[in-house]
């Protein structure tokens, strides 16, 4: 599927690896980063964007990354906020990009389709959030139409999870339990 042809324009795939993982015990982004950037790209994404922060120099060194814009984010001790603010003022600068699949680091069991399903429902105004069993999760497809308020308000630590649920009734909410695992790492 290449969603190059998405109504509207293309999807990028924004991936969130700036933590320094203190529950883990380490930056995650040297560890899972390659597995999240593959997942995005199979799963129609194009270009690919990846916020680094406290692994950057780690992640570089192990992980490849060719064909991906890295961005790296001074900010990031601000929290994952921080990382979606750079993520998604960089994808609208991008020509033609009209929605941004946003994918955790941590997330190993999110699949490529997975990612397809809810490509599948994007355009510039979209609220597309995997769910497994019913409950919400991660990725999430942001339609440009949202970002500009998505950027002036997410704050810590929480990512787009408050604005979210200021939309509750935009949200599509595509099952994916079938096809993906929503769980995330957080120790070793």
């Amino acid at each position: 599927m290449n969603l190059r042809d998405l109504a509207g324009g293309q999807a990028a795939g924004l991936v969130l690896a700036a933590g320094a993982g203190r529950r883990y015990g380490g930056p995650k982004a040297p560890v899972f980063l390659g597995q999240a950037l593959r997942v995005l790209r199979e799963g129609g994404c194009d270009p690919v964007l990846a916020v680094l922060g406290a692994g950057a120099r780690q992640a570089r060194a192990t992980v490849d990354l060719a064909g991906v814009q890295v961005l790296d984010n001074p900010g990031w001790a601000e929290g994952m906020a921080s990382s979606l603010r750079l993520g998604l003022t960089t994808a609208a600068r991008l020509p033609g990009v009209s929605a941004v699949c946003v994918h955790l680091v941590d997330m190993p069991g999110v699949s490529a389709t997975a990612v397809m399903r809810l490509l599948a429902r994007a355009d510039p105004g979209c609220l597309v959030r995997a769910c497994y069993d019913g409950e919400a999760g991660h990725p999430v497809v942001l339609g440009r139409d949202h970002w500009a308020e998505i950027v002036s308000t997410v704050r810590g630590d929480r990512g787009a999870r408050a604005y979210l649920r200021r939309h509750a009734a935009q949200v599509d909410l595509v099952e994916c339990g079938d096809v993906a695992a929503g769980y995330d790492i957080d120790e070793r």
